[in-house]
């Protein structure tokens, strides 16, 4: 009976909120949207200044200037609200196969991740992606989602707990675990899914060649050697990205052409 009555809290609460918070993706797929996307762009500003005082920045102009040019060409396909974001570039010294985005268009690119790209695409293959996370509102989608599932597990543990401490305790400890499985973990996977899809497009249309995406997963499932379970992982594995990426051939390279038709053709070199 507690368990239904669990259940059946739970849905009306997050039933509410997703009524009041409903938005769309750049793939048309429902977001829930509860975070003031000012608010995350400047925390995002604030920990990408106190990142660049921190980290060590690559010092060779070379190959800053080869990242940008990168990262210049895939900001200029991007249209919309965020076409205006101040869009900024840290290259960190660090040997990390890394690549990672802050809300509000604050792109950090590890060094690392140069010893895995061959070439320009490659390179923005991992630039589309990251870019793709800032105009799908990542960010804020997870953030939200992470608010919500609190919100659901604190209601579930009380009545499970029975009013007693220890146990409410005990039931909210399993209960975070469960959600960080069934809900957290897969919601991530699908936001990194979404960001292939966007960003792919987004490195055709800026004149790099989609099809070197998934020769990247290639060059990153050899380097991988970590047997981790796709459902415990935050990331799709890279077999699962190669085929995601093949499947959006049809429509990148549309782009792809369209963009050479157009004598968009970046020369980006290190």
């Amino acid at each position: 009976m507690c368990k239904s009555l669990t259940g059946y809290i739970c849905i009306i609460v997050i039933n509410i909120i997703l009524l009041t918070s409903c938005a769309s993706s750049p793939t048309g797929r429902s977001q829930m949207i509860l975070k003031s996307d000012a608010a995350l762009e400047q925390e995002g500003s604030r920990q990408f200044k106190q990142l660049r005082e921190t980290l060590p920045l690559v010092q060779n102009p070379a190959t800053i200037d080869y990242v940008a040019c990168v990262t210049n060409a895939i900001v200029d396909v991007v249209e919309g609200r965020d076409a205006d974001l101040y869009w900024e570039l840290a290259v960190v010294d660090q040997s990390d196969v890394n690549a990672y985005v802050l809300p509000g268009g604050k792109i950090v690119v590890n060094s690392g991740i140069l010893t895995m790209t061959s070439n320009q695409h490659q390179l923005a293959a991992v630039i589309g992606h990251e870019v793709a996370h800032v105009t799908a509102r990542h960010a804020n989608e997870r953030a939200s989602r992470a608010a919500v599932t609190d919100i659901g597990v604190d209601i579930a543990a009380i009545i499970l707990g029975g009013g007693y401490r220890n146990q409410t305790q005990g039931a909210r400890n399993a209960l975070s675990t469960g959600a960080l499985l069934g809900l957290l973990n897969p919601f991530s996977r699908l936001q990194e899914t979404e960001a292939d899809v966007v960003g792919i497009r987004y490195m055709a249309k800026a004149g790099f060649d989609p099809r070197e995406s998934v020769e990247l997963w290639k060059n990153m499932n050899k380097k991988n050697a970590s047997k981790i379970p796709e459902y415990l992982s935050t990331h799709p594995s890279g077999e699962t990205r190669i085929d995601d990426l093949i499947a959006q051939y049809p429509v990148a390279l549309e782009f792809y052409n369209e963009a050479k038709i157009n004598g968009v053709t970046p020369d980006c070199k290190l």
